[in-house]
């Protein structure tokens, strides 16, 4: 056999030197441009809900706007490398610019939330719960979390997960005022001896006290997981308390208030050289190994690119200004909405989420997202204590301020707000239990209304807004 020497080419970018001016740009305007060409039943519907976006208020607790430079790294190049494992010890070559975009990463992230660790794999906040709890818990450990219906998440014990169905899952809830029972959760800790106590929900107003979960999982020697996916964007802003210093390990997604990408996170701050379960491993090692090869594949290197801009968006004084103006919104929305006549759950909020009870108007939690989808405005259904309807129906409605501060709208924008959804909701009479009856007139007023709203209150990524005229008059 012959044998000859092959001399490798020389990279495409030399080491200090800057890579051709705009060459990423180029990119992304040219493959948008033959999407137009090539695809233009796909890129009318991408080009629908740019407008959609920019003409409904979206009053989802849940979802936040993207910076558009966040957008646009989201779909660099760097989606076309393929790089199983961490910086410096990938299996692929040709990972040397992404070695350095989630190096990146990860210090912003640790700066962004004051941290010693930081793992930017994950592809969501639940993926990331679920590679925490299977490096801390064997099958068959107890596991203590925040019940579904109290505001608990699926991947906090609920048996619709695999953390409900791996595990020995057990279930705190709420007190009399609606308020996490702390008592309940020292009964429970003390009882059944979780290995993992979890800290966090996906609908629940009020400020959680995570030093108190911390004082009962080292009375029962429980690991403490805060799971900040709702509360993220204050909690980098300094508008909640953290749990990076508190809890053994602190996991969030990247999009529901940071503005950031798809995508989660793992934290972890003065405990993250702390034992894991065999008495050696340091929860950091344990972390590295649970997300890969544990419990995910191959990363996504656009998106963990796009982490790192929204990590370094967050950190602006800009941001905290909006996350100041996400509280004072969510506040004045609850307290509008109770002055007429609505139930707002524990009377009020301390962060971006205000929880309604629609029975009062004799509507479901699904009859009134429906309506109020039909008339532009976004909420979801959502289950309410001591809720006797099914989840795909509810008693609930959840509504959050993030996309409506990134819009800029205050507390005096909030009461015409609140006056839509209370059109809207004392105008919609119930059918049945999924079906509802509602003024075509109505509608149509309310819809107007909204484009005059968010046509005066623009989204960043809306360069084209117009003023039309208010028609009811409930603008500031």
């Amino acid at each position: 056999m012959t044998h000859r020497t092959v001399t490798a080419p020389e990279p495409t970018v030399v080491p200090g030197e800057r890579p051709p001016t705009g060459a990423q740009a180029e990119l992304l305007r040219t493959g948008m441009d033959t999407l137009h060409h090539a695809d233009p039943e796909l890129a009318a519907l991408l080009d629908a809900e740019v407008e959609q976006q920019n003409s409904t208020l979206a009053m989802i607790a849940s979802a936040s706007t993207a910076d558009p430079t966040v957008l646009a790294v989201g779909g660099a190049a760097l989606s076309n490398v393929t790089a199983e494992g961490y910086p410096g010890a990938r299996y692929h070559p040709g990972a040397r610019q992404f070695d350095e975009v989630e190096r990146l990463a990860v210090e912003r992230a640790k700066q962004l939330f004051g941290a010693r660790y930081a793992n930017v794999q994950p592809h969501s906040c639940s993926s990331a719960n679920l590679a925490v709890l299977s490096s801390l818990l064997r099958p068959g450990d107890t596991l203590l979390g925040l019940d579904l219906d109290a505001g608990g998440h699926l991947t906090h014990g609920s048996r619709a997960s695999v953390s409900g169905r791996h595990y020995h899952a057990v279930s705190y809830g709420l007190d009399d005022r609606g308020l996490i029972d702390f008592a309940q959760v020292a009964e429970l800790a003390r009882e059944h001896r979780p290995r993992v106590l979890i800290a966090g929900a996906s609908a629940y107003p009020r400020t959680v006290d995570f030093a108190r979960f911390r004082e009962i999982a080292d009375r029962v020697g429980a690991y403490l997981l805060a799971d900040i996916s709702h509360i993220a964007g204050l909690v980098a802003a300094g508008l909640h308390p953290s749990p990076v210093d508190v809890a053994h390990l602190t996991t969030t997604s990247t999009y529901k208030q940071l503005g950031g990408p798809r995508g989660g996170l793992i934290l972890a701050g003065r405990d993250f050289d702390a034992p894991g379960p065999d008495g050696r491993t340091p929860l950091h090692r344990l972390m590295q190994r649970a997300v890969f090869p544990q419990s995910q594949g191959t990363p996504s290197p656009a998106s963990i690119a796009a982490k790192a801009r929204a990590f370094a968006v967050a950190a602006e004084p800009a941001f905290r200004e909006t996350a100041e103006l996400i509280v004072a919104d969510a506040r004045a929305l609850a307290a509008e909405l109770s002055a007429l006549g609505h139930r707002i759950l524990t009377g009020g909020t301390d962060n971006h989420m205000v929880l309604m009870d629609v029975t009062g108007t004799g509507l479901t939690g699904v009859t009134a997202e429906r309506a109020l989808e039909e008339c532009g405005i976004l909420a979801n259904r959502n289950r309410i204590p001591g809720d006797t309807r099914p989840p795909l129906v509810t008693s609930g409605l959840r509504l959050g301020t993030n996309i409506l501060a990134q819009r800029g709208m205050g507390p005096a924008q909030m009461r015409a707000c609140a006056q839509l959804l209370h059109l809207v909701l004392t105008g919609t009479h119930l059918v049945s239990d999924t079906t509802y009856r509602i003024d075509p007139a109505l509608v149509t007023t309310v819809r107007e209304e909204v484009r005059w709203l968010c046509a005066r209150n623009p989204l960043p990524i809306d360069t084209d807004a117009s003023t039309p005229v208010s028609l009811i008059g409930v603008g500031p």
